[in-house]
């Protein structure tokens, strides 16, 4: 039998005692008995205060080692983790919390000064993620186990906290662990229902593709209110022995760059935009020399030259790790193709909320360049299409990773569960090695005038590679393809261009566009924005936002 969720924490806590476990970048370092011992605090609070096993605790702020500390504590209670993304506005977390009816709420200062109690009747307390201290308390029991922890612990462990003392939850496998609302490219949240099995599933899934080993490093730069984050910068590496570092800011490219060097990480687990932004910032340019073009066309330089690029970009994301693994958006052609040419170690992933999260996985030695990989252990993959290796069909999964279905939703539920399978909403083809190629998003498909399906997804991707596009949606309208450019500002003032000028610059590219495109997908104009899209948490634009824009 192999070990539950539980124990895999339960047991990385006993074995690795003395390691460190967590660290705030540039902030303190927890050991794993230090977890263990605030785990216990934290129980201790659980217990005095009246939370039973079932019991909501929702936490949200940005990520920390006491973020992770509450999590861990939450669940080796036998209590149901509510996390939420701190970028999430004011109402959305009050409606999160008064949904899943959550008991306590453990909140980031950030996030806090935007929050009103009276808007959240349910809540008996309130507590500081950074400390745990009491913000709002509707419960004298709560009150007075917060005053009196030291001496309770003191107590119950009169001889001082040790290995043995760590004995947690027992878990059922159908059990309800976690209730993650989706960020959500459509506008409202629901409430992902994950039982044990899910939270186990993805983990022993990392066991198998993921080599990490007690004290191997990860930096965890994705918001772990995120499965994505939580289940491959958090969970895994927690129950491996890892020492995570937290980049407790907004991570730009700098602070991860800079992290990158110190750390020195054993594994990179990144969503395509950071990628991105670093091949094209801090790579890309040095490459696009007249001698380095012609260099990197002369068949026998051509090994050595790509050697030396390689180890570039190697070395930009710490030149210590196996792979780096990219997964929660699609990833840019034109990067995707130089990683590929320089042989670089990376592979894209798929997955969704949903399936706690991962669905699709290859490791980079055998990845199909443009895939996702193939359905991951536990997983069955398969496309709804009469020919899945040429017609487009939606994807479905079913398996162990699967949700139970969204919190006090049945309708929604019904829609996406359909006898065991989970219907994604993703478009894709099959190859009959089983590697899976995401063509869109199924409520993104555009018709053209005979009824051709026209990928917004694909479109974009060309256009953001043409000259001073930062991003870009395709929409329809009035039957014509209208494409939405935010210019990259920076590098077009670099280049002495103007505001005026980009009009210019954006038709200029659309006649570009046009002629690497189908009759049917023509793009009929440009508009501009001024300011960058809106985004989910795990940077896809919230294209629901602007399907109305007017040109």
């Amino acid at each position: 039998m192999e070990q539950t969720f539980i124990a895999y924490i339960e047991n990385s806590i006993k074995n690795n005692w003395d390691l460190d476990a967590l660290t705030d970048y540039n902030g303190a370092t927890l050991q794993y008995k230090d977890v263990a011992r605030k785990i216990e605090k934290i129980h201790i609070i659980f217990e005095e205060s009246g939370v039973k096993k079932g019991d909501k605790i929702a936490l949200c702020g940005r990520n920390s080692s006491h973020w992770g500390v509450v999590f861990l504590a939450a669940l080796t209670y036998g209590a149901v983790a509510v996390p939420i993304l701190h970028e999430f506005k004011s109402d959305n977390v009050h409606n999160i919390v008064n949904h899943s009816e959550a008991k306590l709420l453990f909140v980031g200062d950030m996030v806090w000064e935007n929050l009103n109690e009276s808007h959240m009747p349910l809540l008996e307390g309130i507590l500081a993620i950074d400390d745990f201290s009491i913000l709002v308390s509707r419960s004298k029991k709560l009150d007075y186990a917060r005053e009196h922890l030291n001496e309770m612990f003191g107590k119950k462990y009169p001889k001082n906290f040790r290995q043995e003392h760590v004995k947690y939850h027992e878990e059922e496998r159908e059990e309800l662990a976690v209730i993650n609302y989706t960020s959500g490219t459509t506008s409202y949240s629901k409430g992902v229902m994950l039982p044990y099995r899910s939270l186990w599933s993805n983990v022993a899934f990392a066991y198998q593709v993921l080599n990490l080993k007690a004290g191997d490093k990860l930096i965890s730069m994705l918001p772990m209110a995120h499965m994505y984050g939580l289940a491959f910068e958090f969970l895994y590496e927690f129950a491996k022995g890892c020492h995570i570092y937290f980049l407790t800011r907004t991570p730009s490219p700098k602070i991860i760059f800079q992290a990158f060097a110190e750390v020195k990480p054993n594994l990179v687990i990144a969503v395509p935009l950071i990628i991105e932004k670093i091949i094209k910032k801090n790579v890309l340019p040095k490459l696009q020399t007249p001698a380095m073009k012609i260099l990197l066309k002369v068949p026998i330089i051509n090994d050595k030259i790509k050697s030396a690029v390689r180890e570039q970009v190697i070395n930009a994301f710490g030149g210590n790790f196996y792979e780096v693994v990219v997964g929660g958006a699609a990833f840019n052609q034109d990067v995707e193709y130089f990683l590929k040419m320089i042989e670089f170690p990376y592979t894209v992933g798929y997955g969704m909320t949903e399936t706690g999260p991962i669905i699709c996985y290859e490791d980079w030695k055998k990845f199909k360049m443009g895939s996702c990989g193939k359905g991951t252990p536990r997983m069955e993959v398969k496309i709804l299409s009469p020919d899945p290796e040429n017609v487009v069909g939606e994807i479905v999964c079913r398996g162990d990773n699967v949700m139970l279905g969204y919190y006090k939703n049945e309708e929604a539920t019904k829609e996406v569960l359909k006898d065991g399978w989970l219907h994604t909403g993703d478009l894709g083809v099959m190859d009959a090695e089983g590697n899976v190629t995401i063509k869109g998003r199924s409520k993104n498909l555009l018709l053209g005038a005979s009824g051709q399906n026209i990928y917004p997804e694909e479109i974009e991707d060309k256009l953001n590679n043409l000259p001073y596009v930062s991003e870009s949606i395709i929409v329809q309208q009035n039957g014509k393809l209208v494409g939405l450019v935010y210019p990259d500002f920076d590098e077009a003032f670099a280049n002495g261009l103007k505001a005026e000028d980009m009009e210019r610059v954006m038709e200029e590219n659309r006649i570009t566009l046009n002629n690497s495109l189908p009759a049917y997908s023509q793009i009929a104009k440009m508009k501009v924005y001024p300011e960058e899209f809106e985004k989910t948490p795990k940077k896809s634009i919230k294209r629901f936002l602007y399907q109305e824009a007017k040109g």
